[in-house]
């Protein structure tokens, strides 16, 4: 079994996923060969939390220029979690 630490890789702070926190919605990145039902395991594992659904989205990296260079940030995948109504918030949140 992988580390659960693996698997999410940071929480995703942006206007939109500040404003989900308050229905019980939050966002990571995880791991892009990370399926929904390891992601699930692995946030409730870290977060002591009851996790009712689990959305993922695959971004595209951005094109990006330096003069006339071309270069692409990395692909990567983005986790919404949805918590139970019953589970307790997460704590990394709280405050922002």
């Amino acid at each position: 079994m992988t580390n659960p630490h693996d698997i999410v890789i940071r929480p995703l702070v942006t206007e939109q996923s500040m404003q989900d926190i308050a229905d019980k919605k939050y966002a990571f990145v995880v791991d892009r060969k990370a399926n929904k039902t390891e992601i699930r395991r692995a946030i409730e594992k870290i977060f002591s939390v009851k996790v009712e659904k689990v959305n993922t989205v695959n971004m595209k990296g951005k094109v990006k220029r330096m003069g006339r260079n071309v270069g692409r940030r990395a692909d990567w995948k983005k986790a919404i979690i949805t918590l139970t109504q019953d589970s307790k918030e997460i704590e990394l949140f709280e405050g922002m």
